[in-house]
C-alpha cells in the first residue's frame, strides 16, 4: 500500500523528500538566478550578444524581448528567455559578462589614473622626473612640450570672462601623450 507520506522514488531514482537531488528551494533559487542572467542578456548590445554562446532559439527571444515595448510582453518574453537559459552555459557566460564588467572597471580605473597624472604633471616639475624615471625612453622634449602648451592652455582659460568656452584641445592632447606613454 502506497502512501503520500511514504518516499516514492521517481525516474531518476531520486525520492520526493529531496535525498540525492537539490532542495526545491534550491531549485528555485537555480531558477532565478537563470532569470536574472537573462535579464542581464536582455539589456546586452547585439554586438555584445553575438559574442555569447547562445543557442539561435536563445538569441532570437532575447532579441525579440528587447523589441517588445509592452510592459506585459516584456515579462512574459523575459521568463521565457529564462526558461530558454536551462538550457544555456551559464557558467560560460556569466564568465564573459564578468569579464566586461571587470575590464571596463579597470578601463575607468586606468584612465582616472592617467587624468590624476595629468593634473599632477600641470602642477609640479617633479612629477615629470618621476615619470622619466618610470619611463626612461620617453621623448622629453615632446612631452615637455606638451605640459607647456597645456599650462599655457589652462592659464589662458582662467582668464576667461564669465560665458567664454575654454580651450581643452592641448589638456587633451597632454592625456593622449600620457596614455601612449603607458600602452
Amino acid at each position: 500500500m502506497h502512501s503520500d507520506h511514504q518516499n516514492s522514488v521517481d525516474e531518476g531514482g531520486f525520492d520526493e523528500n529531496g535525498y540525492d537531488r537539490p532542495s526545491k528551494s534550491q531549485v528555485k533559487r537555480e531558477l532565478h538566478a537563470l532569470l536574472d542572467l537573462g535579464k542581464e542578456l536582455i539589456a546586452l548590445s547585439p554586438d555584445r550578444l553575438k559574442q555569447l554562446p547562445l543557442a539561435e532559439r536563445l538569441y532570437e527571444a532575447i532579441r525579440e524581448a528587447q523589441r517588445t515595448t509592452s510592459r506585459e510582453g516584456l515579462r512574459r518574453q523575459t521568463h521565457f528567455v529564462g526558461k530558454l537559459m536551462r538550457d544555456a552555459p551559464a557558467d560560460v557566460i556569466r564568465a564573459q559578462l564578468d569579464t566586461w564588467r571587470n575590464g571596463s572597471r579597470e578601463d575607468t580605473a586606468a584612465m582616472h589614473r592617467l587624468e590624476n597624472l595629468r593634473e599632477r604633471l600641470l602642477a609640479d616639475d617633479d612629477v615629470l622626473t618621476e615619470l622619466l624615471q618610470e619611463y626612461p625612453d620617453t621623448d622629453i622634449q615632446h612631452l615637455r612640450a606638451v605640459i607647456r602648451a597645456a599650462r599655457k592652455e589652462a592659464q589662458q582659460n582662467a582668464a576667461l570672462a564669465q560665458g567664454q568656452e575654454p580651450q581643452r584641445k592641448q589638456y587633451r592632447a597632454l592625456f593622449q601623450a600620457l596614455k601612449s606613454l603607458t600602452a
